[in-house]
């Protein structure tokens, strides 16, 4: 495997994950479960939103993902 997949294969998986924690997050929101708080999956998803931007611009600075140079 190259070092581009992984990069894009981790990113994905990331997001992923953040998907997941959103839909527990409306699951305790809808059912109304107060074992654990809604804000704790809310928190853990916008940290890992700030892991992707972050290994977002690490890998665009390192040139392991090359961006759109014309996106129209």
């Amino acid at each position: 495997m190259t070092t581009p997949f992984i990069v894009k294969l981790v990113l994905v998986s990331l997001l992923v994950f953040i998907l997941f924690n959103l839909a527990r997050a409306l699951f305790i929101m809808v059912k109304g479960q107060h074992q654990q708080s809604m804000s704790h999956y809310l928190g853990r998803r916008v940290l890992f939103s700030v892991v992707v931007i972050v290994v977002l611009l690490v890998a665009l600075g390192l040139g392991y993902i090359q961006p759109n140079p014309r996106p129209y």
